[in-house]
């Protein structure tokens, strides 16, 4: 994904699009908040056990990596509200989009293996291999952090020298305004750019529908079968699984939802000074802003660790 989406072209001065730019902002402190929470609670439970379950590594790595996206989403409308006129491919924003592409990928990569250690820890599928991974997934989450890592920062460097090659391109043609739409530029991210999105969003998208599908359908069976069990519907483990599914379909959801924003973003069916391109990057935010709320809200661990983090600093005031 390029960086270049979360800045727009030279903006129009609508009420309608001052509304939408400041729900987007609230969006991301409330998004760097949740996230922020989470990584708190996690740095709390290992400052006292000093070591992390393969499931909070996860969860600790996509907390990370959307708290940082969410600040050099903030930190990029700021600057491209205090330069409204800036070149679009101007060092800064070059080095901006630089990260949010990284931190973009990386969140895409940590949802989907998060995806794939609910679904082989969780589901109850017989299968041999499936029975296999259900083994070996807890010892595989580091190979899955490093993999993140390693796509991320080779889809990156990928748009790194996409985003460098238009700028040599629009300065030898002098372009010095948000109207960047010389031919050379337009094939460059015609040809390069969206089949470049496509793929680097598409693989984690299939990995993460993958496991959510396989896990929502074994979480459903086995509800079925505890609501036909009256002392089933008394299982704590079961009342576990109906809760997961529950919290893991909204997930999903807003997943699946952010996925397709930024898909029609890069098909260029919503030009950017259009309200409804507005409306949809808003959606795109709001995904971000509710899963870790979400997340706190499914996960008692979560505020457990976080409610007695905040005791033990209390009591050591006094």
């Amino acid at each position: 994904m390029s960086g270049n989406d979360t800045v727009p072209e030279l903006p129009v001065i609508d009420e309608r699009a001052i509304i939408l730019s400041s729900i987007v902002f609230l969006l991301c402190l409330v998004a760097v908040v949740g996230n922020g929470f989470i990584i708190v609670a996690l740095g709390m439970e290992w400052w006292r056990q000093r070591l992390l379950s393969p499931c909070d590594q996860l969860l600790v790595s996509l907390g990370v990596s959307r708290f940082c996206l969410q600040w050099v989403v903030i930190c990029k409308s700021i600057y491209a509200f205090l330069y409204p006129e800036v070149f679009l491919y101007n060092p800064v924003l070059l080095c901006l989009a630089f990260q949010w592409d990284f931190w973009n990928a990386a969140t895409l990569w940590f949802c989907s293996w998060l995806s794939v250690f609910y679904c082989v820890k969780i589901a109850t599928l017989t299968h041999h291999v499936f029975l296999w991974l259900k083994r070996k997934v807890s010892g595989l989450v580091p190979w899955m952090l490093l993999s993140s890592v390693a796509f991320s920062s080779l889809s990156t460097i990928l748009f790194c020298i996409g985003n460098y090659s238009i700028y040599e391109n629009s300065l030898r043609s002098g372009l010095q305004s948000w109207n960047v739409t010389g031919d050379a530029v337009g094939r460059t991210y015609e040809n390069f750019f969206f089949h470049l999105k496509i793929v680097t969003w598409t693989v984690p998208t299939v990995v993460f529908l993958t496991g959510m599908v396989l896990l929502i359908t074994s979480l459903g069976r086995h509800a079925k079968k505890t609501f036909l069990s009256i002392s089933g519907s008394r299982d704590p483990r079961s009342q576990a699984h109906i809760k997961a599914l529950l919290a893991l379909s909204s997930f999903t959801i807003l997943f699946t939802y952010s996925f397709l924003s930024l898909t029609l973003k890069a098909t260029g069916v919503f030009p950017s000074q259009e309200f409804r391109h507005g409306v949809w990057q808003a959606g795109i935010y709001l995904c971000t802003a509710v899963h870790p709320i979400i997340l706190l809200m499914s996960n008692p661990r979560l505020t457990a660790v976080l409610v007695r983090g905040c005791s033990l600093r209390r009591a050591g005031a006094f």
